[in-house]
């Protein structure tokens, strides 16, 4: 996706309500980064490929994909930012990253329990690494 229509993807998703932004992915790599929790998020078109597909990462994790969708490759603006904005972002509707290797295209279900929880603290401690604030 190149910066231009990002950009005005991003601005229409704004203006929709959804907590988008611009991602430089790299050189001339644009995406659009859809928060959706306070450490999850969907990273829109950031492979290059034609068509529109997520990655949805926690934490910088990679936790599922939104596979991708059937005729975006000819989609117009106003069509990306509807489904954009009307994905359903449910973790039990996402394919999982074990999925898309083995290419059985269904989701796995989601374990019966949850992952002991972290404390802020910790989770500001895995972080430190590639946070650097302030003078050296």
């Amino acid at each position: 996706m190149d910066a231009d229509r990002a950009e005005r993807l991003t601005a229409e998703l704004r203006a929709r309500g959804v907590m988008a932004h611009l991602v430089h992915a790299g050189v001339y790599e644009f995406g659009i980064r859809v928060v959706l929790d306070d450490r999850i998020e969907a990273l829109w078109d950031m492979d290059g490929a034609a068509g529109l597909d997520a990655e949805i990462v926690n934490e910088g994790a990679l936790i599922g994909f939104v596979p991708h969708v059937p005729g975006s490759e000819e989609f117009t603006e106003e069509q990306m930012v509807n489904t954009i904005a009307t994905t359903n972002y449910a973790l039990d509707t996402l394919q999982r990253p074990a999925d898309r290797a083995s290419g059985t295209g269904t989701p796995a279900r989601p374990p019966e329990e949850p992952p002991p929880a972290t404390s802020p603290a910790l989770r500001r401690q895995r972080r430190a690494h590639w946070i650097r604030r302030g003078k050296r």
